[in-house]
Order: structure tokens, then C-alpha cells, then sequence
């Protein structure tokens, strides 16, 4: 997949990694590369801006005598992950006329 348009999936895949139960990272690193290639040295630099723009915060728990961090999606990272499955109709419609599905289509 192009580095830019992977780049853009990635931030909605952590959100949606985060939507069911609070996680840390190389089980967030691990859930979604089942969909799309991701490392830990990509993984914490998007969970830090998520943090700065509101959409997950961190609390941390001892594990196994040590802390771990984890993460958790808020009420504003679920409203920006819902926003994103939103746009979904746009690009399905972008995809199709890339595809040449669509032609002079009018509105």
C-alpha cells in the first residue's frame, strides 16, 4: 500500500484498535497488523498526537512488577473514529471513478 495513503488509515485503525477495551502498545501493534502493516516506532508517535488532539488518554497498571501504559479511546476519539466511517460513501465513490467505474457522473 502507497506510504501516504497508509498513513492516513493508520490513525483510524489505532482508534478502532482502542474502541471495544483499553489496550497498550505491541497488542495495539499486534491487532492491527492483521489489516495493515504497522511497527511500534509508527504506533507512538500516533498514540501521542491522538493524545494531544483529545481522542485517547493513558493511565498506567502494574504488570508483572512493572508499569505498563495504556490507552484508552474518549467520547471525542470515538465521535473522529465515527466521523471517518462516515466518509465512507466519498470514498467508495473515489475508488470506483479511480477504478473508471464512474464516468461524467452528475449530482
Amino acid at each position: 500500500m502507497d506510504a501516504q495513503l497508509k498513513k492516513g488509515f493508520l490513525e483510524y485503525c489505532v482508534l478502532a484498535a482502542l474502541r471495544e477495551n483499553d489496550s497498550y502498545g505491541y497488542k495495539i501493534v499486534k491487532d492491527v497488523s492483521q489489516y495493515i502493516e504497522i511497527s511500534e516506532s509508527t504506533l507512538y508517535p500516533i498514540l501521542k498526537r491522538l493524545e494531544n488532539s483529545g481522542y485517547v488518554t493513558t493511565h498506567s497498571t502494574e504488570h508483572n512488577g512493572r508499569l505498563r501504559k495504556y490507552y484508552h479511546i474518549t467520547n471525542e476519539g470515538k465521535k473522529h473514529l465515527q466521523e471517518f466511517l462516515e466518509t465512507k460513501k466519498d470514498v467508495d465513490k473515489i475508488y470506483k471513478f479511480v477504478k473508471g467505474e464512474i464516468i461524467n457522473e452528475q449530482n
